[in-house]
């Protein structure tokens, strides 16, 4: 039986699943991450009973905010968390935010009463450094994006009345385009770009003049390495303000779910092995008393698909054969905690900093203002080399880079750290990565084979949808096997 993949969802959307009554029905989840929560809950609630396995001692998956006192869970280097005791400093080590799109995880946290409060993702005040402007000094965000948009519409101009720029624009139209190449680049009235027109610097003093500046060379913002991120950020859908995050940390969505399942999570229980008989679902596991199994009518797997490789199993070849096609994602955060909130002498009020160095971005708590205290994310890094360098590093070392990298945008940043944890996704014991990185041709060879069933066995998680690395992505995939599993019983019970 296919399986249908949601691309989007709201707690409105998801069908109205048959109330089994006295008809029960056993379902084995795998994993309590955000995707086996959802089906644990939405199943629960429907008279399944439901068994959820989780390997770690914590629940939530990837959804993870670190406190005073936690553990990082870290193969080789576990950590503490030396936070103080204050419930405002907190990182959240996994998602930290949720676009307005996702209306399924939204549903939820409104479903919970989970409070919410506005993420600042992009702040214009913050900084910029890239080694191609400036000598390598840090920029304002403001700046960058002003004189970007200032020369490229003054260039337009020019061609527009030289005649030379091919438009589809009737003569009529002409005045009308000039006039928004004017508004956009804060052009002047002979089509000249003026940076004190648009990120002007500005004076603390507001009875005095605003200081003039100079705009940055076109060359140099053409040759930055950050210039399309800064430009083109809020033009992805999942990044468009407004976004959202829950007040206090992600991790109360987990405690909302928590609050509302209908069976405890069983933690310290680690698949061995999973075995497809024709009509159920035999998982062996090791759990806090030894070796033990369950039999389910169903089961529903958010294991990372890289994980199952070592996990006996039946499955066809060719389903198989997907688990060795993807690799882990693997996202680096590094949290510090600031004895003092120095960003906001410097105007900035939460958003982030761009860098070229490897901690990548730099972001500023947007809670707490004023207050004496803070956690900034010291580093966010997104795969690649830069983040094979930081997972190489010890947790001593990798505070030392991002203290030393963070100084060449906030000279004296090294005088207000009091202490710090990281996060190396690819580390982490019963996880070790993040969403798998699905290249072009394994996506066309193994996703379909992936989200559908294989016979009474599903997998689900952001690893087999089109959001990877969201937690709408985790949602959707459990009510796509939800839905599949409430046409398969009600096809029974006919």
């Amino acid at each position: 039986m296919g399986m249908g993949l949601a691309t989007a969802g709201a707690a409105e959307s998801l069908p109205d699943i048959l109330a089994l009554g006295t008809r029960r029905r056993r379902v084995i989840i795998l994993g309590a991450g955000i995707a086996g929560l959802t089906a644990a809950y939405e199943l629960g609630r429907k008279g399944y009973d439901c068994v959820i396995l989780e390997a770690s001692n914590r629940v939530g998956g990837r959804n993870l905010t670190l406190r005073h006192g936690d553990t990082v869970d870290e193969i080789g280097n576990p950590q503490l968390c030396r936070f103080d005791a204050d419930p405002a400093l907190y990182m959240n080590a996994g998602p930290a935010r949720i676009s307005a799109l996702h209306t399924s995880v939204l549903g939820y946290c409104r479903d919970f009463g989970v409070a919410l409060e506005p993420f600042i993702n992009q702040n214009r005040n913050a900084w910029v450094q890239d080694e191609a402007i400036a000598g390598g000094s840090p920029v304002r965000i403001r700046e960058c994006m002003a004189d970007t948009r200032g020369f490229l519409a003054e260039l337009t101009a020019k061609a527009f009345h030289s005649g030379r720029l091919d438009l589809p624009v009737e003569q009529s139209d002409a005045e009308n385009v000039l006039e928004f190449l004017r508004i956009f680049g804060g052009l002047d009235a002979d089509g000249h770009y003026d940076p004190n027109r648009r990120a002007i610097g500005y004076n603390a003093d507001t009875t005095l003049p605003a200081p003039l500046r100079e705009a940055h060379n076109l060359s140099e913002l053409m040759r930055m390495h950050l210039w399309t991120q800064l430009i083109n950020i809020e033009e992805a859908p999942y990044q468009a303000p407004t976004m959202l995050t829950p007040v206090g940390g992600m991790d109360n969505l987990v405690r909302g779910f928590l609050q509302h399942l209908s069976v405890p999570v069983r933690t310290g229980c680690e698949v061995t092995a999973i075995t497809l008989r024709d009509s159920t679902v035999e998982i062996a596991y090791r759990g806090p008393d030894g070796l033990a199994r369950e039999v389910g009518d169903f089961c529903l797997n958010s294991i990372p698909v890289h994980l199952i490789r070592g996990i006996a199993h039946n499955f066809d070849p060719e389903y198989a054969q997907a688990f060795d096609a993807l690799e882990p994602g693997n996202l680096i955060k590094i949290g510090l905690q600031m004895r003092d909130r120095f960003w906001e002498r410097e105007q900035i009020y939460g958003g982030m900093s761009w860098t070229t160095q490897d901690i990548t971005q730099i972001w500023y708590p947007g809670h707490g203002i004023h207050a004496a205290k803070g956690v900034v994310l010291g580093a966010y890094v997104f795969g690649g080399d830069a983040a094979v360098r930081f997972e190489l590093l010890t947790p001593a070392q990798r505070l030392e880079a991002a203290i030393a990298q963070a100084g060449k945008l906030h000279p004296r940043y090294h005088e207000y750290v009091e202490n710090g944890v990281s996060v190396v996704w690819r580390r982490m014991r019963h996880l070790q990565g993040c969403a798998p990185v699905w290249t072009a041709a394994a996506r066309a060879r193994f996703f379909d084979t992936l989200r559908s069933p294989q016979g009474r066995h599903y997998m689900v998680g952001d690893q087999v949808s089109y959001a990877g690395g969201w937690q709408q992505g985790a949602m959707d995939s459990a009510w796509a096997a939800v839905r599949d599993i409430d046409a398969r019983v009600r096809a029974e019970i006919a």
